[in-house]
């Protein structure tokens, strides 16, 4: 008797409700799909706009007479760059509906953000062994990486992005003369040409 009434009491339990079900297979999909998809986050019109204020302070930082004034100026523009960099990826993001920092974006940050470190590092040490002019080169060399490494996680055309800026920086390590030009046209030029890319294609 208690045995029936035992299995009465089961089968008298309401199952599941459908759409909760759903909701947990929606929720496990969606989170798959984040982890394994690429990052299209990377603003095409916020690296236009990193590229055009390179272009200015190629330009200002061409008629410092001074390698601190030099310096100073790629500094600030540094800065500058990763104020918009974050701005418009926020932006981006937000109009898309979709995380900034979903899996495969914090794989982005992680990629890129050793080597910056380690650029920052290094500059401080060539500028007081007096190698200053290596510093251009080690910049686009050491960006260039973090983009490719980075860019595995994200659209193809970054890696590419991060190639060409590795390129620049070995050419700037070998004739530190244009060095400054060299960083205009990698960080003003080649943000500009490839922002303009992922804006038409990944959606601004």
């Amino acid at each position: 008797m208690s045995l029936m009434r035992l299995v009465s009491l089961e089968t008298e339990q309401p199952p599941p409700a459908l759409h909760e079900r759903a909701m947990d297979n929606l929720r496990y999909i969606r989170e798959t799909m984040e982890r394994a998809s690429a990052f299209t986050g990377i603003s095409g019109w916020g690296d236009v706009a990193i590229g055009a204020t390179a272009l200015l302070a190629a330009f200002i930082a061409a008629q410092q007479s001074s390698f601190k004034g030099w310096l100073a100026v790629w500094i600030a523009e540094a800065l500058v760059s990763l104020l918009i960099a974050g701005w418009s990826m926020d932006r981006k993001a937000r109009a898309a509906q979709l995380p900034l920092l979903s899996g495969p974006g914090r794989k982005v940050a992680f990629s890129l953000s050793p080597p910056i470190l380690a650029g920052g590092l290094l500059t401080i040490v060539l500028y007081r062994a007096d190698l200053i002019d290596f510093i251009p080169g080690v910049w686009l060399l050491l960006y260039g990486t973090g983009v490719v490494t980075g860019g595995m996680f994200s659209v193809p055309i970054i890696p590419l992005m991060g190639m060409c800026f590795m390129g620049l920086g070995a050419a700037a390590l070998f004739a530190p003369a244009f060095a400054n030009w060299l960083m205009a046209a990698g960080f003003g030029g080649l943000h500009i040409v490839f922002g303009v890319i992922i804006a038409r294609r990944y959606g601004g």
